[in-house]
């Protein structure tokens, strides 16, 4: 008959084993010639209650004697597995963005914004273009007239606002005893636009930041943004230019002004009129009234 252990010893080996299953460490001892699941022979079951309740209670395995010894089978300390570390993978390196550059430039020149856009591709409009249209005009100019983008002569020669709606804004300059040479001219995108639609989002937002370097090289007293696009872009909204045509706003500390792009006043000749009452607040806010009362 085997001889069994004093009562103490077996409850203590009893008690350190229950302790040992409560870590997950299943079995101490194997048969050297016994197959192993993966995860055992380093002294822990892969999934130990799972293989506890496929055994009754009459095949639980027992421990051999030599494994009951007073002293107790060394067994490898098992530490749980830490909870996985979040990777912190490094951002592509990007550098500020167009638009965080405008605020950063220093001695900035319209030569270098010119240079800096280079031959540009940035957006798909260069696919289509003929020239790009950078602007025109006195790069110390009080007066800024920004349009949305060239059309078919403008792409043909490189200059902005040449075609019938440039010849009437020529007139309104005029109008307002001014000469082409005495203002700056430029649009929002510098390509045309195919069929001359409207600028796209992607391309506004590609080319819009040249237009900024532009206008703070400038420094120009008063903007007048000729129709929506012009002014939605810089006034960073979506509304309707009739809801602000001919209301003072103001663009990066400077004064500016919203109106009917000459192309609708081609159109809509009616709405000479209106365009002629806000181009008057320009010339008051410039003192033109009274240089041309001076000169009369």
């Amino acid at each position: 008959m085997a001889e069994r252990n004093p009562e103490p010893l077996q409850k203590k080996l009893s008690d350190r084993l229950a302790f040992y299953e409560d870590l997950g460490i299943g079995l101490f001892y194997r048969d050297r010639g016994t197959a192993v699941a993966p995860g055992i022979e380093q002294g822990f079951e892969t999934s130990g209650a799972a293989s506890r309740s496929n055994v009754s209670p009459q095949e639980e395995p027992t421990l051999p004697k030599r494994a009951l010894k007073p002293e107790l089978p060394k067994v490898a300390h098992v530490v749980p597995p830490a909870a996985p570390k979040a990777i912190s993978l490094p951002l592509p390196a990007a550098g500020p963005s167009l638009f965080e550059a405008v605020n950063k430039i220093a001695n900035d020149t319209l030569p270098r914004v010119r240079e800096d856009l280079g031959e540009c591709t940035r957006c798909k409009l260069h696919k289509g273009r003929n020239k790009i249209v950078f602007g025109d005009g006195n790069p110390k100019a009080e007066l800024v007239f920004v349009g949305e983008g060239p059309g078919a002569d403008e792409d043909a020669q490189g200059l902005p606002f040449v075609g019938r709606a440039g010849k009437l804004l020529t007139q309104m300059i005029e109008a307002m005893g001014l000469q082409r040479k005495d203002v700056y001219i430029c649009n929002v995108v510098k390509c045309r636009p195919p069929e001359n639609r409207q600028p796209e989002k992607d391309e506004v937002a590609t080319c819009s930041p040249f237009l900024l370097r532009q206008i703070d090289v400038i420094a120009p007293k008063v903007i007048v943004c000729l129709g929506s696009v012009a002014a939605q872009t810089l006034l960073e909204t979506n509304r309707g230019i009739s809801q602000y045509r001919g209301q003072w706003l103001e663009f990066r500390g400077r004064k500016l002004l919203a109106t009917y792009h000459p192309a609708y006043l081609l159109r809509n000749p009616n709405a000479k009129g209106e365009v002629w009452k806000d181009l008057q607040k320009v010339m008051t806010v410039l003192g033109l009234e009274a240089k041309k009362g001076k000169s009369a």
